[in-house]
């Protein structure tokens, strides 16, 4: 979840949504964005609800035009059902590139590979000039993307084992990433348990750590 001033902005609807929530305390969500309509990122859907029974209007998805029709189809109870109850949606398709923002947070969502889906990453420019990046499920960065992910103060990124695999970047490929694009900080994601946590944090570069449950970064200063 990004939070700016008043605005808090939920990336993806992951199966534990619930959970998470709970455990964050997080009982407002303003907008949606989704990375992309593998499962583990839209089956919690169901649990915006709980986000949508004090807000009087429509609460804004953000997401690619596959995206957005798989989550039509896979939750069509919610589309077109204006009941106070249920998630009632307000659709919003973006291009890749196609920047639009959220106040005067500036998103920019860049295409990324990852299997057959069409899937996005985020960069997130805060009106203090600070610039995060977050791409959770990738195993490429085309370099049409590249070009806008210089300068970043965070970069959030996919590392999923040791070993490679098909549709996700393994450790040494995310490691080979951030050495690359050169983030000031760089926080780890989507790891495996094949990865021991103190044992792959000994081996790090500097300022880049291992992102964890309930990690909080604060790019107001």
């Amino acid at each position: 979840m990004v939070q700016w001033g008043s605005s808090k902005i939920l990336v993806d609807t992951g199966p534990d949504l619930r959970e998470q929530a709970l455990r964050e305390k997080l009982t407002e969500v303003d907008h949606v964005l989704y990375t992309h309509d593998h499962v583990d990122h839209v089956v919690g859907f169901d649990e915006l609800r709980a986000f949508c029974w004090r807000r009087e209007d429509p609460l804004p998805l953000h997401g690619s035009a596959h995206t957005l029709a798989t989550l039509q189809q896979m939750f069509s109870w919610a589309f077109g059902n204006t009941a106070r109850n249920y998630v009632r949606p307000e659709v919003h398709i973006f291009e890749d590139f196609q920047e639009f923002s959220i106040k005067d947070l500036r998103i920019l969502p860049f295409p990324v590979v990852h299997g057959a889906s069409p899937t996005h990453g985020f960069l997130f420019q805060f009106p203090n000039g600070k610039r995060l990046a977050y791409a959770p499920d990738v195993k490429v960065i085309p370099p049409e993307s590249r070009v806008h992910l210089g300068d970043l103060d965070w970069l959030i990124i996919d590392a999923l084992r040791i070993e490679p695999h098909p549709t996700h970047m393994a450790l040494e490929e995310s490691l080979q990433v951030v050495s690359e694009l050169a983030p000031r900080q760089t926080a780890l994601t989507h790891l495996t348990h094949d990865l021991d946590f103190a044992k792959t944090t000994a081996t790090l570069p500097l300022n880049t750590l291992i992102a964890t449950d309930g990690l909080t970064l604060d790019l107001t200063s």
